[in-house]
């Protein structure tokens, strides 16, 4: 009977260890007890089209890693903006939202006159370019590869051009001017005309007018030569030379000058009173980029000019463009607005005074 119980006694103190064991090592895997392995209480928050950081042990102290300095032309960081990483990643124009939209169907027009007021281009693929010499045309789905002077020019005392929806670009090197190609669009008319998401390259001045309604666009990889002259020619996303006498609009699109200063690179929107006073303006809700200033607004006598809610990207630059973010603002001009323009890292933007 003794031995039984002992034999009972040591069965039942193995079985208490046995249990002991388990309960430990359950807590070990788990990670129960182990302040290290809990899980973070505050998720890192994301980008639009960016991927989650890597996890860490230990988030930095605020006050370890110092702003950096701003650059001119900026202000210090504004808490309440937030940075974009690239132009399709906050909601800009790319290449994913411009361009045609159908099936293309190839048409070698040289370089071709319309003629025929209303004339409607659709799903056409063309080795040329157009010269307009009629009201109410409209291009739309469709691709200008060009080696003239221009993709599409519409002529003096003609209006009504819409551009819709069509790549257009050119064939470096193969251009009139001294092998460069000068302008995606050129409005040589008096009156409005609508270029809206277009895919736009190689051009040196690819949106050139002084009255339009430039929107959701997508201008990039444009293409420095130098002209018949010899010189670099200058090098713009969106140019104006001044003396407009209706309104140009600038809304919603990205615009890119990665040019080098040293090759004619000057604005990704230049406003210059080469043949006139600069005004009736709006640049709202647009991705800037490069040039020597990403801005040029006007100069002295401009007027009417409203600058607002831009993001000034610094993908090639630390100050948007090679210089500074904005340059010739007039900031007593009648009518002119300089409101909410920010780094592309949410610092304000204010210009020089």
């Amino acid at each position: 009977m003794l031995r039984n119980r002992r034999r009972l006694g040591a069965w039942l103190l193995a079985a208490v260890v046995l249990v002991v064991v388990l309960v430990l090592y359950d807590a070990d895997r788990t990670g129960v007890g182990d302040p290290k392995a809990a899980p973070s209480a505050t998720p890192s928050a994301t980008l639009p089209g960016t991927a989650a950081p890597a996890p860490t042990t230990a988030a930095p102290s605020p006050s370890a890693t110092p702003s950096p300095p701003a650059p001119p032309g900026t202000g210090g960081p504004s808490p309440s903006a937030s940075a974009c990483t690239s132009p399709g990643a906050c909601g800009y124009p790319d290449a994913n939202s411009t361009g045609p939209r159908i099936a293309l169907e190839r048409h070698d027009t040289g370089n071709m006159s319309v003629k025929k007021d209303g004339t409607v281009i659709k799903g056409w693929d063309i080795r040329g370019s157009l010269d307009i010499y009629a009201n109410d045309v409209t291009i739309i789905d469709s691709r200008i590869t060009s080696t003239n002077w221009w993709g599409v020019n519409l002529r003096p005392g003609f209006s009504g051009l819409k551009v819709l929806h069509t790549t257009i670009t050119a064939v470096p090197g193969k251009g009139p001017d001294n092998g460069g190609v000068n302008y995606a669009v050129s409005n040589m008319g008096g009156s409005s005309i609508e270029v809206g998401w277009c895919d736009i390259s190689v051009f040196g001045n690819a949106l050139s007018m002084g009255q339009g309604n430039l929107h959701d666009n997508y201008v990039h990889d444009l293409v420095a030569f130098r002209n018949q002259g010899g010189e670099w020619q200058h090098i713009d996303a969106v140019i104006s030379g001044g003396g407009n006498k209706g309104r140009l609009t600038i809304r919603h699109n990205t615009l890119l000058n990665a040019t080098p200063v040293d090759k004619g690179a000057t604005a990704a929107v230049g406003l210059f009173a080469d043949t006139g006073v600069v005004s009736s303006v709006v640049v709202e809700d647009n991705w800037l980029a490069g040039g020597a200033y990403a801005l040029y607004g006007g100069g002295p006598g401009a007027t009417g000019i409203q600058v607002t809610g831009n993001v000034f990207s610094t993908q090639y630059h630390p100050a948007s463009g090679a210089y500074g973010p904005v340059t010739a603002w007039n900031a007593g001009g009648a009518g002119n607005v300089w409101k909410d323009n920010r780094m592309s890292d949410g610092r304000p933007v204010e210009p020089a005074s």
